[in-house]
């Protein structure tokens, strides 16, 4: 939104210049009117962009339980970003933090747990019990039990020891093929993060000043009779394009930071 706003400034200026010339008699109508149209085209761009500003605020504010016409404190900056992320270390507290990880883990446990008692039914069972009998205010005997379980259905227990293990196979598998895959998409988070890092320094130290000095130039042309309105015009994309490409990569930075985190179950 701040970056359309800016370039309907710089429309503003394109059409006042466009005015001038053409009340003195050295431009073309048509070049104060497409100047106006640019604007207009902008201010229906940014009209949009308020209306998403507002669904995505109820949307932030439903995910925090707030009211949805809640205000939202601005953002003043973005998030800094770590100076450098190490894959080997990241994908360490992937595997010991992240949250699906730690189900499947617990979902694991279990499964042993079930196996070792199928285990255990192989061998008999002994209960012993001693028990007082009290007549009156006194104990006039004690009884003394003794259980013995002995399992003599050996196929069925075969059989619930294979399933036992087949399930501890299965949840053994289902942890390395997760692991597997939160991986890589750590890696991809990663490589996406790096490459608009990239992007970043390419737009903010080469693209935008290059197309800042385009447009100076082209103004400059323009109000001189050297360039004609269209390569004014087209110099003022050129700005538009540059800011949003570094907005662009800014924001996807942030974004894949919060795909890290939310893989590592923590903050960075």
């Amino acid at each position: 939104m701040q970056v359309t706003r800016e370039n309907i400034e710089l429309t503003r200026q394109m059409e006042r210049v466009a005015q001038v010339r053409y009340a003195g008699g050295l431009g073309a109508q048509q070049d104060a009117i497409r100047a106006q149209v640019e604007r207009s085209t902008l201010d229906s761009e940014l009209v949009g962009m308020e209306s998403e500003y507002r669904q995505v605020s109820a949307f932030i504010n439903a995910a925090l339980a707030r009211p949805g016409n809640a205000p939202l404190v601005a953002p003043e900056a973005l998030r800094p970003l770590p100076a450098r992320l190490d894959a080997g270390t990241l994908n360490e507290r992937l595997l010991a933090k992240n949250p699906q990880l730690a189900i499947e883990t617990a979902r694991l446990g279990g499964a042993e747990k079930s196996r070792d008692l199928a285990y255990r039914n192989r061998f008999p069972d002994f209960a012993v019990g001693v028990q007082p009998m009290q007549v009156g205010s006194s104990i006039d005997a004690w009884t003394v039990m003794l259980e013995l379980n002995v399992p003599l259905q050996q196929g069925t227990r075969r059989s619930q020891e294979r399933e036992a293990e087949r399930m501890l196979d299965a949840a053994a598998a289902r942890k390395e093929a997760l692991g597997h895959r939160l991986s890589g998409e750590m890696s991809a988070a990663l490589a996406n993060l790096e490459a608009a890092r990239m992007t970043e320094e390419i737009s903010h130290n080469r693209l935008l000043p290059q197309a800042e000095l385009t447009f100076k130039s082209a103004l400059a042309g323009y109000e001189t009779g050297k360039v004609d309105f269209a390569t004014l015009l087209d110099a003022q994309r050129q700005i538009r394009n540059a800011r949003l490409a570094l907005l662009r990569a800014q924001a996807i930075q942030q974004i894949r930071l919060a795909e890290i985190e939310r893989l590592l179950g923590e903050d960075l």
